[in-house]
């Protein structure tokens, strides 16, 4: 079956080419765009394709995926019919991997089934570049700067190593459709500023862009945060009040946190993801949505759903498309670009001026773990810019290495001596950078202490585990062999 173009207007309108093999589909397709678009319907794969010589390459193309091993062949086709034309896909619920692989093959835009009317309509204007709303220049990189997107607030989306620019190049890809988007990473790996970009990379850029921690609030009252609330709801609702879905008609929506949702939320969240509609707390009313959901996590999702903790369903709706944040322990080329930048808005934080960051600095920042991620690295450079001493940040990092191996399980005996020797070089990099702070403080302990971030007992503990003291005082010490302790630190 092929329906030609269901209105009369001229060719000026956007061609679309839809094919579906669900007559029922079909026919919401055409009720809901064929008054708005030079409409072209199939149910038979063939008729579709013949479309692009006996009716000319239309704007863009919109069909059913039904998975890589159906489709993938289909898909090659489309792009070789047409290389610039868009492709829309109609998912059930594909996983991630079939999406990347679909976008690889060239499609530029999926929804997922069952779909508004709304949710259609928003989906092809997003690959109508002509039909699509203005986007606001959000994300913006600095002149001749390919590494870094200024997101206007104060934040960067860094992506120097090329696991980082492979993962923009996701986000950018996904931005152009409404497919929710679940990203996971270690906290602290900047998933909100993952989400802001791929906010600021999509149509609704020009709109809200609101947060929301579900693990920061009790069920009722994370509810009105994200529902709204009428008077009388609960004790205390003197007044009714919009919730973030509300405020955000348009935007885009980030529950962080999401795998630490109330139970009793979760199915209210999996309603408004599979009809977007939801209401009040208190109220009745159902209330329309048109809010792009991004959520984030930093725990592992799928041992929640066998603790039955997680819904399921709500995990495929949520799981549109991954993305997966690597720890900055995996990305240290980006580690220097980081420190720049928290220096720079630390400085106009605190109206300093920014130290420099020497090669030794950058070295010791490098080789440190980073468990705590982009959080922990700006901690660090708020504490340099404060005490503008690399020596005790160095030593902090040092302290911090000796303690993990000190912690660590024994090794084999065949790498005894190695160990040893590790020991041995952090314990004395540790014991000379404690020495020279204590110099520069004239041995004022509590202010060395206070310098190097420690507690002014732990630097007692260290002052007696090296065996330290005031340069005057070196003559009159008995040399004593080294102890235990020396090589333990």
């Amino acid at each position: 079956m092929h329906t030609p173009e269901s209105n009369s207007s001229s060719r000026s309108q956007p061609r679309i080419f839809a094919f579906e093999p669900n007559r029922r589909v079909l026919q919401y397709i055409e009720e809901t765009l064929g008054t708005s678009f030079s409409l072209h319907q199939f149910d038979q794969e063939q008729a579709f394709l013949d479309a692009f010589d006996s009716i000319g390459e239309p704007d863009l193309s919109v069909f059913a995926w039904k998975g890589v091993k159906t489709c993938a062949a289909m898909l090659q086709t489309l792009r070789g019919l047409s290389s610039s034309a868009g492709i829309l896909l109609l998912t059930t619920g594909a996983e991630a991997q079939e999406i990347a692989t679909a976008i690889e093959l060239g499609a530029t835009g999926f929804l997922q089934k069952p779909f508004s009317r709304q949710d259609l309509i928003l989906a092809v204007q997003a690959q109508l570049p002509d039909e699509r709303p203005e986007a606001a220049p959000a994300a913006t990189a600095a002149p001749h700067d390919t590494t870094t997107t200024d997101l206007g607030d104060g934040t960067y989306f860094v992506r120097v190593s090329s696991r980082m620019r492979e993962l923009e190049s996701q986000a950018r890809l996904v931005a152009r459709s409404d497919i929710p988007i679940l990203i996971l990473g270690e906290s602290g790996t900047g998933k909100e500023i993952l989400a802001k970009y791929t906010h600021a990379s999509s149509y609704r850029a020009k709109k809200m862009f609101l947060k929301v921690n579900c693990a920061a609030m009790p069920a009722e009252l994370l509810e009105s945060e994200l529902f709204g609330h009428e008077q009388g709801a609960f004790t205390g609702a003197v007044r009714s009040k919009p919730g973030k879905f509300e405020i955000c008609e348009g935007g885009s929506i980030f529950l962080d946190e999401i795998g630490e949702m109330p139970a009793v939320l979760q199915a209210k969240l999996l309603h408004v993801l599979q009809d977007g509609t939801y209401s009040r707390l208190g109220g009745r009313a159902p209330m329309k949505s048109n809010v792009r959901v991004i959520a984030a996590t930093n725990i592992d999702i799928k041992t929640s759903m066998a603790n039955k903790t997680f819904r399921e369903d709500l995990y495929y709706r949520l799981n549109g498309f991954t993305l997966a944040l690597p720890p900055l322990r995996e990305r240290r080329d980006e580690i220097p670009t980081f420190a720049r930048h928290f220096l720079e808005k630390g400085a106009a934080k605190y109206k300093r001026p920014a130290p420099a960051l020497s090669d030794i600095l950058l070295s010791a920042l490098g080789d440190h773990t980073w468990p705590g991620n982009l959080r922990e690295l700006e901690n660090v450079m708020n504490r340099y810019l404060v005490i503008g001493d690399e020596r005790s940040i160095i030593a902090e990092l040092t302290s911090y290495a000796a303690s993990r191996a000190s912690d660590s399980p024994p090794n084999p005996p065949t790498t005894d001596g190695l160990k040893q020797l590790v020991r041995t070089l952090k314990g004395s990099a540790e014991s000379a950078a404690i020495a020279s702070m204590l110099e520069e403080t004239k041995w004022n302990r509590k202010m060395a202490a206070s310098k190097m971030q420690i507690s002014y007992k732990a630097l007692l503990y260290k002052i007696k585990q090296y065996d330290l003291a005031p340069r005057q005082m070196e003559s009159q010490r008995i040399p004593t062999a080294p102890g235990p302790s020396s090589i333990q630190s």
